[in-house]
């Protein structure tokens, strides 16, 4: 028995002894297990950047130095506000540099009073320009980029000044364009100026012709270049410019008058008709008006005999200006009844540019487009057809057609001389394509379509369809008001 049991217990110890060992090298195993997990995941975090944007040398520099003027060496004073700047900083304007480098008496000072002149520069333009001595980035919003170019503009700073520019390229439009151009007149910003102007023959007729109140806002020596420009897009037609000058005049003569587009084309017309005892251009408030009238292709205005009828009722023109426009007219009508003239064959670009008819629609869908533009034409009817992404001339022959005159010799071959061009533009007025056939002489038998140009894919509705002729070989005649009793030259 006592055998027995020492055996039990012996056995009994030596199964316990290794369960527990067991259990201890198990536990050993998955300790260590455990332990490479987490030193695997250790060493993960370890090595998994963190980024943390910390302050760069630019940012610390306008902090301290511009914002807070650690250790500045020279105060600005300029409209009565004071800047503490630093000279090694300032002479990377011209303006400073000359002064802190010359012998001038500011060279010495430590207080530097700046004269500002222009009313445009205001104190944040010159917190703007002074802040760009201290860093390599700056923000400028569009209502402010007018002051910082005057700022820039004082300082000689050409940099700021580009990238003023090409801020005021991105935000052309109605409410921008014309501060923008009077800008670019002030400054000498040749590109803003060409940009301006660009925009500005191209949605004359349509956005600001609808907005009276920046009409209003064109003066008159800006309104002579874009009436007079042979790229202006004319909606319509060439009568089509002089509605527009009579309501722009109105406008200038009325200052404080408001309404819609359609309203003011009647106000204008009651206003000059009220009038009637003498011609607006002759009085002493109509001359600041002359130039811009001038500019006015008198030749295209008397194709319809409502448009002459009207043109006298206005009382705006002296009626002795059409006096060689209608000599001329009756001369070239004759030579083309005669076959002396079947149209221009070959002109110069500065030739057809000055005497072309200029003519212009919206098309505001894709679809079938078809149209002419009205008037006498010298019997030449051209009708304009936009079809899949292609637009055509076609000949039309009248086959006793009693509205149209037909009295003019129609030969089997008509030249012409065109240019064509179509463009689409953003909701700002900001072109986003073109497409132009250039300059081309064309000759059209009777009742003959031609294609005259192709639109690409990229092109989208609305699109502005511009489009310049020439029907007859050009006959010199003389400026309204210069020498305007004398005969043309005819040749």
């Amino acid at each position: 028995m006592g055998n027995s049991l020492s055996y039990i217990l012996d056995n009994s110890s030596r199964w316990m002894g290794l369960k527990l060992n067991q259990r201890w090298k198990r536990k050993r195993v998955e300790s260590s297990s455990s332990l490479s997990d987490s030193d695997d995941e250790y060493d993960k975090t370890m090595h998994t950047p963190k980024r943390r944007k910390l302050m760069t040398t630019s940012q610390y520099i306008y902090k301290t130095l511009f914002q807070e003027g650690l250790n500045s060496d020279v105060t600005i004073m300029a409209l009565g506000r004071e800047w503490k700047l630093h000279k090694v900083y300032l002479c990377q304007s011209p303006y400073f540099s000359s002064m802190f480098g010359g012998s001038w008496r500011e060279a010495e000072e430590g207080i530097i009073s700046v004269g500002i002149e222009d009313p445009n520069i205001t104190i944040d333009a010159l917190r703007i320009v002074f802040g760009s001595f201290y860093q390599d980035e700056i923000v400028i919003e569009p209502v402010e980029v007018i002051p910082v170019v005057a700022a820039a503009t004082l300082f000689q700073l050409g940099s700021l000044i580009q990238q003023c520019t090409e801020i005021v390229a991105e935000t052309i439009n109605i409410h921008t364009v014309l501060k923008y151009h009077e800008a670019a007149l002030q400054y000498g910003l040749a590109s803003v100026q060409e940009k301006t102007k660009g925009w500005l023959l191209r949605n004359l007729m349509s956005s600001v012709q609808d907005s009276t109140r920046h009409l209003q806002q064109i003066n008159c020596s800006l309104m002579e270049e874009l009436v007079a420009s042979p790229d202006l897009v004319v909606m319509q037609t060439e009568f089509s410019v002089y509605i527009l000058l009579k309501t722009w005049t109105f406008l200038q003569e009325n200052i404080i008058w408001e309404g819609d587009p359609k309203e003011c084309v009647l106000e204008a017309h009651k206003f000059f008709q009220s009038h009637s005892d003498r011609c607006f251009l002759d009085t002493t408030r109509g001359s600041q008006y002359l130039p811009t009238f001038k500019a006015l292709r008198l030749q295209h205005l008397v194709n319809h005999h409502l448009d002459v009828e009207l043109l006298e009722a206005d009382h705006i023109v002296p009626i002795d200006w059409f006096y060689p426009v209608f000599k001329n007219q009756w001369y070239q009508m004759l030579r083309i009844d005669q076959g002396v003239d079947r149209g221009p064959k070959q002109l110069s670009d500065d030739e057809f540019n000055s005497q072309c008819l200029r003519c212009g629609r919206i098309l505001l869908a894709e679809g079938q487009h078809i149209w002419r533009w009205t008037g006498f034409n010298f019997g030449l009817d051209i009708v304009v057809s936009y079809i899949g992404r292609s637009l055509r001339f076609k000949r039309n022959q009248h086959n006793g057609d009693p509205h149209h005159l037909h009295s003019a010799s129609q030969p089997n071959k008509r030249h012409l001389m065109y240019k064509l061009t179509v463009f689409s533009q953003d909701e700002q007025g900001q072109q986003i394509y073109s497409t132009t056939s250039g300059l081309k002489n064309l000759s059209l038998g009777k009742k003959e379509e031609v294609k005259v140009l192709s639109l690409d894919r990229e092109a989208k509705f609305p699109l502005f369809v511009s489009a310049s002729f020439l029907v007859t070989t050009p006959l010199r005649f003389s400026k309204p008001g210069v020498d305007s009793g004398q005969s043309p030259a005819m040749s």
